[in-house]
C-alpha cells in the first residue's frame, strides 16, 4: 500500500510539473530572438543566395534588352579615291560616302523582348518571395520545436529530482526493514525509466538544435 501511494505521488508530481511547463512554454519564446534567427538564415542560407542571383540576372536581362535598341542602327562608310572610276563622285567629302541604316524588324521585336525580360524578373522575384516566406515559416517551426524540447527536458529533469528524493525515503525505509525488497526494486526501475526519459529528451534537444542550425548556417551560441 505504501508503494502504491509512492508511485501515485511520483506521477502526480510529474503531472504538476508538465502542466506548469505547458503554461509557461510561451514565456520561453523570444520573438525578438526569433526575428534575429530569421534574418541570419536569410543572410546565410545558400538557396536564398541562389534566388537573389536569379533576380540580379533578370534585372541585368532588362538592362541588356533596353541597351540592345542601339543594335537596331548601323553605320557604314565607303572610301573611293579620287582616281577611282566608280560611280561615286570623288568630290563628295574627298572620296568618302557614309550610310546610316535601321533594322525595322528589330525595332518591332524590341518591345516584346523587353516585356519578356520584365516578366522573367517578376517571376524570379516571386520565386524569391515565396522561398523567403517558406524559409521564415520553417525557421519559426524549428525554433518552436527546439524551445519545446528544451522545456520537456527541464520538466523531466525536475521530475527526476522529485522521484530521487522520494526514492531516497523508500531506500531508508528498506534499510530499516520497513519496506519490502520488491517495492525497493520497483523504485529503482522507476529511476531507471526516468533516466532513460531524460536521455531521450537530451537527444531530442540536440536534434532540434541541429535542425535549426542547419537553416542558420551557424551555431545558436554565436547568435546573441
Amino acid at each position: 500500500m505504501q508503494m502504491k501511494h509512492f508511485v501515485f505521488s511520483a506521477f502526480f508530481i510529474l503531472t504538476i510539473h508538465t502542466g506548469k511547463a505547458q503554461e509557461s512554454l510561451s514565456k520561453d519564446v523570444s520573438y525578438a530572438y526569433l526575428e534575429k534567427l530569421i534574418a541570419v538564415s536569410k543572410a546565410n542560407y545558400p538557396k536564398i543566395k541562389m534566388y537573389e542571383a536569379r533576380v540580379n540576372t533578370a534585372e541585368y536581362g532588362i538592362r541588356r534588352a533596353k541597351l540592345s535598341y542601339f543594335d537596331i542602327f548601323s553605320f557604314s562608310y565607303l572610301y573611293s579615291p579620287n582616281n577611282n572610276t566608280a560611280t561615286i563622285s570623288p568630290n563628295f567629302l574627298g572620296g568618302y560616302q557614309f550610310g546610316f541604316f535601321a533594322n525595322i524588324g528589330s525595332i518591332l521585336q524590341k518591345p516584346s523582348l523587353i516585356k519578356q525580360a520584365k516578366g522573367e524578373l517578376a517571376a524570379a522575384q516571386y520565386d524569391k518571395e515565396s522561398f523567403d516566406l517558406n524559409m521564415e515559416a520553417e525557421v519559426k517551426k524549428r525554433y518552436f520545436t527546439y524551445v519545446q524540447k528544451v522545456a520537456v527536458l527541464r520538466v523531466r529533469s525536475g521530475a527526476m529530482l522529485d522521484v530521487e528524493s522520494m526514492a531516497a525515503t523508500i531506500r531508508h525505509r528498506f534499510e530499516r526493514g520497513e519496506e519490502t525488497l520488491e517495492n525497493y526494486n520497483k523504485v529503482l526501475i522507476m529511476i531507471a525509466d526516468h533516466t532513460q526519459n531524460i536521455l531521450n529528451a537530451e537527444s531530442d534537444v540536440l536534434m532540434a538544435k541541429s535542425n535549426l542550425e542547419e537553416l542558420l548556417g551557424q551555431k545558436l551560441e554565436d547568435i546573441k
